[in-house]
């Protein structure tokens, strides 16, 4: 089916807004066309993840963009960059990558984006309503918008996300029509316990799991039987999305696409049946570690997605005062950064050896210490999986609760209370 291109949208490719957007209109139609979509359809917002540096391309198209005078057409949220520009944490980039970055993340901003830095924009006041169709990046916040939110976006990858934002119109295909966010496999958790359910650690297990038993499709999760929070739900997204290629789930009774089973299948039969069984869950968990040395660490690092208030409002509990013998790294937004320094939380949470990391983290940049055979310990399923290939580190997975006593002992605790 050919690409039907409204009269407007050929006038911005023309050049009605300038060369910048009349570059960004033409790459949203291209990509279009190869995605065999038949038209453009218009967003209400976009999530930007094409300002984190991966060379000096990426910053020299996004100042094309500048010198071309385009300016975003929708609210433009940013994903982290880099760089801390909040000072809080410092990073080893060269010299030269260190003023690219910079450059890059100056050019986003003059775009007209939103210098919110995060990861979790929909804990930071970006929620686009409720069937809305958005253009945003960053696989943890698409899978987060599409199943949690409702809202319709496909999983926009770097540069496409800053066109179809400035063009005001994203492809029309995949996760934006109603049909294709149909769950064709059910995910059944009935038969595991429930205690485990509730606890923190269920949900990066689960969203491992889930991503590599779904892939790309789409998959409802059914024998939930209270809504787990919007916390529990960030982290299933995020690691079914790096264990996976996930973009949207369902779960049945809590996600506002699936009050039931049937609403999350349109009533139609499934494609497959999981029955989920303690004994994957077992395999999900040994999977999360990839360290050969379980009886060491080298730092702890938290907050993949970015943390929000409430937890670090459990990371304090957890602390209760005490000193850490290795440094934890807690990545967060600026959202949550505001809420820290209101009250002197920040300066607690410092004084006690906890590294805040804003506007990136850990995995993304090279702040970690460069040591031979480190090992990292986090709770994050998507910290988990990227790690080893972005860091070197080796992985141990635990409870928020056991990643602060290993850090406060300087090794590594299991069993910890929560």
């Amino acid at each position: 089916m050919a690409l039907e291109l409204s009269e407007e949208q050929r006038a911005i490719a023309s050049g009605s807004r300038g060369k910048g957007s009349a570059m960004a209109m033409r790459i949203v139609a291209a990509t279009a066309r190869l995605m065999g979509a038949p038209s453009l359809i218009p967003i209400a917002s976009a999530h930007i993840d094409g300002a984190l540096y991966h060379g000096d391309s990426g910053t020299l198209f996004a100042e094309k963009l500048v010198e071309g005078g385009a300016k975003v057409a929708v609210r433009a949220t940013l994903n982290v960059g880099s760089l801390d520009l909040t000072g809080c944490s410092k990073n080893r980039l060269p010299a030269h990558e260190r003023d690219m970055a910079r450059r890059m993340m100056d050019a986003y901003r003059v775009l007209g984006c939103e210098p919110s830095w995060t990861c979790a924009p929909y804990q930071a006041g970006h929620r686009p309503a409720l069937g809305s169709d958005v253009a945003w990046g960053e696989s943890n916040a698409v899978v987060f918008c599409n199943s949690v939110l409702g809202a319709r976006t496909n999983r926009y990858g770097d540069f496409l996300d800053i066109a179809c934002a400035i063009a005001g119109f994203a492809p029309y295909y995949g996760l934006h029509i109603p049909e294709n966010r149909r769950a064709t496999i059910i995910f059944d958790v009935g038969a595991i316990d429930l205690a485990f359910l509730r606890s923190e650690v269920a949900w990066p297990i689960l969203g491992s799991l889930f991503g590599r038993e779904i892939g790309d499709a789409i998959g409802v999760v059914a024998g939930v039987h209270a809504h787990p929070g919007e916390d529990a739900l960030k982290a299933f997204g995020a690691a079914s999305a790096s264990a996976g290629a996930v973009g949207l789930f369902h779960v049945a009774g809590v996600t506002p696409e699936a009050p039931d089973l049937a609403t999350a299948l349109h009533h139609q039969a499934p494609q497959a049946l999981i029955h989920v069984t303690n004994e994957m869950i077992a395999d999900s968990r040994r999977r999360l570690s990839t360290a050969r040395d379980m009886a060491r660490i080298d730092a702890v690092a938290i907050g993949s997605p970015h943390l929000s208030v409430s937890e670090f409002d459990r990371l304090e509990t957890l602390i209760a005062g005490r000193k850490l013998k290795i440094p934890l790294y807690a990545c967060t937004g600026r959202h949550a950064l505001a809420a820290l320094e209101g009250n002197g939380r920040r300066q607690s949470l410092e004084a006690s050896g906890v590294v805040i990391v804003a506007d990136t983290c850990v995995v993304v940049t090279p702040i970690l210490p460069d040591i031979e055979g480190a090992v990292l310990m986090t709770n994050s399923g998507k910290f988990a999986h990227y790690a080893p290939g972005n860091t070197g580190y080796g992985v141990i997975y635990g409870s928020m609760a056991e990643c602060v006593e290993s850090a406060i002992l300087a090794r590594p605790v299991f069993g910890a209370s929560p």
